[in-house]
């Protein structure tokens, strides 16, 4: 389940040079049809002459083997004071309740603007709104200690211009403004923000989906943002009918600051880690919730077998057609990083170091660094993906030609 010195899937050397990525093929001759020279019994032929099929690579998962193949040569430590551990981590990055009355007082001020918009239509006549939606970790129930940011999602009737969103703006001020608390707002390239003195609240505004055709990049706002909009709240409908289990919360809460902590996992963006926590959580045999102690665990597991690599089943996205796997938004670069920092993190966590990867003591550069855990000297895993420069490829190449050696990127 680490990795070593072999190259990890879908990353092939280069004799004389850097790794390279090479999609995973299927075994069997060119085309399809396996048999004899191919391992397995091979498969259809498809797709144009001499091309592969292309079949995806299933990560090792232990949760998902069965017991009798992976006897324990050891009793297997008690998760109970893990599971104290984790527990009181969350507590930790937990907002308070001061900050979500801070949180939850804005973003009420806001939605009721927006709802008075809906009811009485006429009296805005830069925009016409059709629905208002909360979004994000505040209506998933999974925010992290100062980071009191709420999102709502605000559906245009009319197309939303720059102007139109300018305008919306000043009337959410004009209403949320008191007294007692400085508001101001800012436009956004996603909308505008409202900020108070412990809160703020993004208004991230999108049109109907049938309108997205008619948007033209000078005089309206970017449509790739407002598709961004209208995913969240697909997003947010999903997390409420199959997240709510309290360790798929918790279990996001700890991902989230493992993110912030170690740079090599920041490219996972919060759509990954709910459905990377959701996995590690529900997706079992048994069909029911593992402990969280043993989630926890699992998520390094899987990210350290390649979860996230070029080649891998992933993980498919439930609110897109087409069976669109989450980890193809990364690069190849990220895909990589993520890979090396968990592998990493994963060793620490076995040896003894789970205080270190919570944050509760050291510091981030264990996955960085060289450690001693116990006696056992836990190296960071080396990268194994490096682009190469197409001008410098190709020096390489007339250089190899010219002296019989080829030089790396």
């Amino acid at each position: 389940a680490y990795r070593g010195s072999r190259p990890r899937l879908g990353f092939q050397p280069q004799p004389g040079g850097p790794a390279r990525f090479r999609p995973p093929m299927a075994h069997g001759p060119a085309g399809g049809g396996g048999g004899p020279d191919g391992m397995g019994p091979g498969f259809p032929p498809s797709g144009p002459p001499g091309m592969r099929n292309f079949l995806p690579h299933v990560p090792f998962d232990f949760v998902l083997c069965d017991p009798q193949f992976f006897q324990p040569c050891q009793e297997a430590p008690d998760d109970k004071a893990t599971n104290e551990l984790l527990l009181k981590r969350n507590t930790d990055l937990s907002p308070s309740a001061e900050e979500q009355q801070a949180v939850t007082g804005l973003l009420s001020k806001v939605q009721a603007v927006f709802d008075a918009l809906i009811i009485s239509p006429d009296s805005l006549e830069a925009a016409q709104m059709a629905e208002v939606r909360p979004v994000g970790s505040y209506k998933k129930g999974t925010m992290l200690s100062g980071h009191n940011v709420a999102d709502l999602v605000v559906i245009f009737k009319t197309l939303p211009t720059k102007e139109a969103v300018r305008s919306v703006a000043n009337r959410v001020l004009e209403e949320a403004k008191t007294d007692a608390k400085f508001v101001t707002v800012s436009q956004q390239p996603y909308g505008f923000q409202v900020s108070s003195a412990d809160a703020v609240v993004k208004v991230l505004v999108a049109t109907l989906p049938a309108n997205l055709k008619l948007l033209e990049p000078d005089l309206h706002l970017d449509a790739r943002i407002q598709q961004t909009s209208l995913a969240a709240i697909r997003h947010a409908r999903w997390f409420e009918e199959n997240g709510q289990h309290s360790s798929v919360k918790v279990l996001i809460r700890l991902l989230k600051d493992l993110r912030q902590r170690f740079p090599g996992l920041t490219a996972m963006s919060p759509w990954i880690i709910d459905l990377l926590a959701h996995y590690a959580v529900m997706q079992n045999p048994a069909r029911a919730p593992l402990p969280l102690a043993r989630a926890f665990r699992r998520v390094l597991e899987l990210l350290s077998t390649g979860l996230f690599l070029p080649g891998s089943v992933g993980i498919a996205d439930p609110c897109e057609p087409g069976q669109v796997r989450v980890h193809t938004a990364l690069t190849l670069v990220q895909q990589d990083e993520v890979c090396c920092t968990a592998q990493t993190l994963l060793r620490v966590l076995s040896h003894g170091g789970l205080r270190h990867v919570l944050g509760l003591e050291g510091s981030a550069r264990i996955a960085t660094e060289m450690s001693v855990w116990r006696g056992i000297v836990v190296t960071p895993s080396d990268k194994v993906y490096e682009r190469q420069d197409e001008d410098t490829a190709a020096a390489a190449t007339t250089s190899a030609g010219a002296t019989g050696e080829g030089q790396g990127a």
